[in-house]
C-alpha cells in the first residue's frame, strides 16, 4: 500500500511539474513584444476558459483601450460574455526595466509581475475573480506570444491552492 501510495504522490508531482513554457524555451521568431506599443490604442480579444478537463465552460469578448504616457501603461478592459453578463477590469502596468513589468487591477492581490523576452511575455498574479457565489481566489500564470505585429496568441493556466483548475485562450487582435 505504502508503495501504491509512493507512486501516485511521485506522479502528482511529476504531472504538476510538465507541460508549462519557459522564457528560457528557444525563441520560434524574431519578433519582439512590447506591450507598450502592442496594446496602445484599441485591442479586441477573443477567448474562452476551459476547466482542467478541457470542457469549455465560458467565452468572451473583450474590447480593450490601451494608454501609454511613457511610463504607465492603462488597459481598459470591457469584458461581454456569451451569456450576455458583462465585467470590466482595469490594469496599471509600470515598466520597471528594459523587459520587467509590475501592474495592478482591482482584485489583484498584491502586485502582478511580468517579464518580456523576445516574442514572449509571462505574467503572474492572484486575483478574486468574481463568481455567481462571491469571489474565488486564483493564480494565474500568464502567457503571451506575439505571433504578428497585430495578433498576440495568450494562454493563461489557472491554479488553486497550486492545482490547476482551467486554462484561459485569448486572441488579441489589433
Amino acid at each position: 500500500m505504502l508503495r501504491l501510495l509512493a507512486l501516485f504522490s511521485a506522479l502528482f508531482v511529476l504531472a504538476a511539474c510538465t507541460g508549462r513554457p519557459s522564457l528560457d524555451d528557444r525563441a520560434l521568431s524574431d519578433r519582439e513584444l512590447n506591450l507598450e506599443e502592442f496594446f496602445a490604442g484599441e485591442t479586441r480579444a477573443y477567448g474562452q476558459f476551459q476547466d482542467r478537463f478541457g470542457t469549455v465552460r465560458r467565452r468572451f469578448e473583450v474590447d480593450i483601450t490601451g494608454t501609454w504616457d511613457g511610463e504607465w501603461l492603462k488597459l481598459v478592459e470591457d469584458f461581454v460574455y456569451e451569456d450576455g453578463s458583462t465585467e470590466q477590469r482595469i490594469w496599471t502596468l509600470r515598466k520597471t526595466g528594459d523587459q520587467t513589468w509590475e501592474g495592478t487591477a482591482p482584485g489583484v492581490i498584491g502586485v502582478a509581475k511580468g517579464e518580456e523576452r523576445g516574442d514572449t511575455f509571462r505574467w503572474g498574479y492572484t486575483i478574486d475573480l468574481p463568481v455567481p457565489d462571491g469571489t474565488l481566489r486564483v493564480t494565474f500564470d500568464d502567457w503571451m506570444w506575439l505571433l504578428s505585429e497585430d495578433r498576440l496568441l495568450n494562454r493563461a493556466y489557472m491554479e488553486r491552492f497550486g492545482v490547476t483548475i482551467g486554462e484561459v485562450i485569448i486572441t488579441f487582435e489589433k
